[in-house]
């Protein structure tokens, strides 16, 4: 597989992720908690997958084998690590969905 479609993999299972994660918070704001939990799994899973390639790289540039580094390449990593910092706070966000849900109900 060429670089371009290595560095493609990275984003397209980064942007997966993000996509999952932003359907378990919405999932939290209309309060169908059931289906926040599978969301959050596969978001993990595209990130590990993105991770895993990125690891991959990291190893052969390690064991002295050059890395072809572009713009495209830096884009990619952009994005993993956005995708990866908005999980940590999407997470917070679900749990505060929760206590707002929780605490409207008990106004109603």
């Amino acid at each position: 597989m060429d670089i371009e479609q290595i560095v493609m993999n990275i984003i397209i299972y980064s942007g997966d992720a993000r996509g999952y994660l932003y359907e378990a918070l919405n999932s939290a704001k209309e309060g169908k908690y059931d289906e926040i939990e599978p969301l959050i799994e596969k978001a993990n899973d595209a990130i590990g997958k993105a991770h895993d390639i990125q690891t991959t790289m990291l190893q052969q540039e390690a064991s002295g084998e050059p890395l072809k580094v572009s713009v495209l390449f830096v884009h990619s990593q952009d994005h993993l690590m956005t995708t990866i910092s908005e999980k940590n706070m999407i997470m917070e966000m679900i749990e505060m969905r929760k206590l707002i849900n929780s605490l409207s109900d008990k106004l109603k």
